[in-house]
């Protein structure tokens, strides 16, 4: 790894600290958040493996305390509490999210990033956050869960959009992600 790529990691994590600014609308023991577009922009723009550590390290920086997260929460505490599938979720999504980009980079449009950033950046997260609730959060059950995932879409879908439209427009500009028969010259 590069230390150019070590920017784009820690760019990357800053991006969703940032996000983080934005206060959470509260909808239950999840709230909705600005931040997995983060998780989204950092898997478009950086690809599986630099988007997924993008993510570790945004994590690590929540372990240690500090109160990036849209509740102005961090600390160790919040990976065992209602949210926490969804941030164990965050690096998974991420990864998901750079392994479509990058095996549709030759054809890589608008379309081919809404179906990066749903299956990654929602489906994913989804899978591995809704399951997790119910564990942390007394008197929730499963189903419960995932139907009040369902609150969560509109801004998702919103955030896909926003996320494919800025990689595409990132990745015209500015083609982060090495494509295959590429090599980078930043060795």
């Amino acid at each position: 790894m590069t230390t150019k790529d070590l920017a784009h990691v820690a760019l990357f994590a800053a991006i969703t600290a940032v996000l983080g600014l934005l206060p959470g609308i509260t909808v239950g023991p999840v709230p909705i958040t600005a931040q997995t577009l983060g998780v989204m922009l950092a898997g478009s723009v950086l690809g599986a493996r630099r988007g997924a550590l993008a993510m570790l390290v945004f994590l690590a920086v929540v372990a240690v305390g500090a109160p990036v997260l849209a509740s102005g929460s961090g600390g160790l505490g919040v990976f065992v509490g209602p949210t926490a599938g969804y941030l164990y979720s965050w690096p998974v999504g991420a990864f998901v999210v750079g392994l479509i980009t990058q095996a549709t980079w030759t054809r890589y449009n608008l379309a081919w990033a809404l179906v990066a950033n749903v299956v990654g950046g929602i489906l994913v997260v989804y899978a591995i956050g809704i399951p997790f609730v119910p564990v942390y959060a007394e008197g929730v059950s499963l189903t419960a869960s995932f139907t009040g995932s369902f609150a969560f879409l509109p801004g998702d879908a919103l955030k896909a959009v926003i996320a494919s439209v800025v990689a595409v427009q990132v990745r015209r500009a500015y083609p982060v992600i090495e494509t295959p028969g590429r090599v980078s010259s930043a060795r």
